[in-house]
């Protein structure tokens, strides 16, 4: 059989975000079905390397079964290169064989898949009524995030806000004409958090750069930066304060920095998780149940979603006739 390679900007152009959310909205619910097996990912951290990996093995039964893996590197430094700091490919493999059907750019994959996930939990746990956006960290994922939110809430405004002041400034002004609402690079993150609706944390910072203090009530968060068990963006105040939804709960416990360290300062405990966001989109846990709470969505993600992308991908890369196909 012939394999496929899809590069990044494959990728880019044959992964509507629309169709993302959806395929999203569809893994998620199987894993709260139960048809997923999905152990935890084994995480490589040698000592004195520049970054570290990540293997993330899934199997999803049903209508349409089989295997797939993601090896990524995460290199936070890439950020300040202007690269990704998501590095690697993503394999899917025949259900009837084994075989390699497609090797796919890992970094195209999990930005688009990311962002895909916030904003299924934005429309699943915000206010029907939110407008306002703020992004932390000018970032890939900031950028993939903006465009993803936009699908799924009429936002009137969206902030930017870094720890570099002129990053944001610079992200605003490249970013903005892509949309039809007004984007604007905050001179502060505690600036851009007035009044927000939903919020979103993509940064690679190991300490809160988001404080119970400046959310207004009501928010949505989605807290997707941190992703080992040392680095957190939230800080306890808010943790404490939010509904927490999360994408398992396995994940969580293990990796989420967020989560760990407010537990270990006894802010929050096992029964702070509301529920799985695949429970609430079945129906088998409530979502929000007010305007006033703070929600937030601890986002670490899952290797079903990276295969849930790479079968849309495969479909539609056959229909087209694109990528390029070869011998393996």
């Amino acid at each position: 059989m012939k394999t496929l390679i899809l590069s990044h900007s494959d990728i880019e152009r044959l992964l509507g975000v629309d169709e993302c959310i959806e395929a999203m909205a569809a893994a998620l619910s199987d894993l709260a079905r139960g048809h997923v097996y999905l152990p935890q990912r084994m995480v490589l951290t040698p000592p004195g390397a520049a970054g570290f990996m990540g293997l993330m093995p899934a199997y999803t039964s049903g209508d349409e079964p089989g295997f797939g893996l993601k090896a990524v590197c995460v290199f936070p430094a890439n950020a300040a290169k202007g690269k990704d700091i998501h590095q690697g490919a993503v394999a899917l493999y025949s259900p009837e064989t084994g075989e390699i059907q497609a090797l796919m750019n890992a970094s195209a994959i999990t930005a688009k898949r990311t962002a895909a996930v916030s904003a299924l939990a934005t429309r699943t746990l915000a206010r029907d009524d939110a407008r306002v956006v703020t992004i932390i960290g000018a970032g890939v994922q900031g950028e993939a995030h903006l465009e993803a939110i936009a699908r799924v809430r009429d936002i009137r405004e969206a902030r930017v806000a870094d720890r570099d002041a002129q990053r944001a400034q610079d992200f605003a002004r490249r970013i903005g004409p892509s949309h039809a609402f007004p984007v604007v690079g905050a001179g502060s993150v505690e600036e851009a958090l007035k009044g927000a609706d939903i919020v979103m944390t993509v940064t690679t910072s190991s300490e809160p750069v988001l404080r119970r203090e400046w959310l207004a009530e009501g928010a949505h968060i989605n807290a997707v930066g941190a992703c080992a068990p040392q680095a957190r963006e939230i800080d306890s105040a808010t943790m404490a304060a939010a509904k927490i939804f999360v994408d398992r709960r396995e994940a969580t416990f293990a990796e989420s920095g967020d989560y760990l360290i407010a537990a270990a300062e006894g802010a929050v405990g096992p029964d702070s998780i509301r529920a799985e966001l695949g429970e609430v989109l079945i129906g088998a846990a409530p979502g929000r149940t007010s305007s006033e709470e703070i929600t937030l969505f601890e986002a670490l993600g899952l290797a079903v979603e990276d295969l849930a992308c790479a079968r849309l991908l495969y479909r539609v890369a056959q229909q087209a006739r694109a990528g390029t196909w070869v011998d393996f």
